[in-house]
């Protein structure tokens, strides 16, 4: 499975920016999704995860509310989308897939199989 993340970008505080993450080589209709943003100079943390149906979500608190994780089966891709940004949302996103679908633990990298290369997302103050 080949992830493809797009759609980053720099933004002012307040504004919005739609991420996809369109996989090839397989369909991802049955596995889980997640979304990942690392700032420099730090870890990987955990954004959002959707599981293969899409009736089930998971949000990390400091983006509930503001993000939603949504997925399109027949289009193999999976969005995020992302409101109200702030400049602690700056970093590089990145989307990956779980041959599981419908892990235990959504929040953890390393439930994660397959992961994309990341797209920037920058928002000024």
């Amino acid at each position: 499975v080949q992830l493809q993340a797009c759609g980053g970008g720099l933004v002012q505080a307040g504004g919005s920016l739609r991420l996809s993450c369109a996989a090839s080589g397989r369909t991802v209709s049955r596995y889980a999704m997640g979304w990942f943003r690392q700032a420099p100079g730090k870890e990987r943390d955990f954004q959002a995860a959707i599981n293969w149906s899409g009736g089930s979500t998971d949000y990390a608190d400091s983006v509930k509310g503001r993000f939603t994780i949504s997925r399109d089966n027949a289009k193999n891709t999976v969005y995020l989308q992302m409101n109200s940004l702030k400049p602690e949302d700056t970093g590089v996103y990145y989307c990956a897939a779980d041959r599981d679908g419908s892990p235990y633990y959504p929040r953890r990298a390393v439930t994660y199989d397959f992961w994309g290369q990341g797209t920037l997302v920058t928002v000024s103050s």
